[in-house]
């Protein structure tokens, strides 16, 4: 029975590492033989703030229980991040998702997240202090959140490009 307890308090220590921020709560209905059946969809972003970041959706009868269900979903979907020294990306990058984009660059220290809406969430929530992204095309709040995810999940780091062309880190840095 104590090693029961031990568990339980070892995971319950791995998931309370993880934020999550509500990103829209979305009445829905359905229309069924009797009427219109309303439900709720909310779009989760759930993250360490140390380089793993998700986006989940969830839909439930109550508010309460399609969070729970996005955070569930999140958790599915998480992707590491890699994050410079200065806190920000290696490289600029792009993604989509569905019909929004996001353009992501680096910057400098100091700088702060520079980004709305969505993108803005799940760069806080991957742990990014220093960018500059910007939406566009679509505003829809879930296409750009997994735009965001896109865009993160495509970096690379130094020694991931040396490891892939089989040349040592230092024959990067010569042009």
């Amino acid at each position: 029975m104590a090693t029961e307890r031990r568990k339980n308090k070892r995971t319950k220590e791995k998931e309370t590492t993880f934020q999550e921020r509500v990103i829209q709560i979305r009445r829905v209905s359905k229309v069924v033989k009797g009427g219109k059946k309303l439900s709720f969809r909310a779009i989760v972003a759930i993250g360490n703030e140390r380089g793993q970041v998700g986006i989940g959706v969830g839909k439930a009868g109550d508010v309460i229980g399609a969070v729970k269900k996005g955070v569930a979903d999140g958790k599915k979907h998480l992707i590491d991040v890699p994050i410079t020294k200065s806190n920000s990306i290696p490289h600029p990058t792009n993604g989509v998702g569905g019909g929004a984009k996001v353009m992501m660059r680096p910057a400098a220290p100091g700088t702060g997240v520079i980004a709305g809406g969505a993108v803005r969430t799940v760069l806080e929530l991957a742990g990014v202090r220093n960018i500059l992204a910007k939406q566009l095309g679509s505003n829809n709040p879930l296409n750009n959140a997994r735009a965001a995810v896109n865009a993160l999940s495509t970096l690379r780091t130094m020694s991931e490009v040396a490891n892939e062309r089989g040349v040592p880190i230092e024959n990067l840095y010569t042009t």
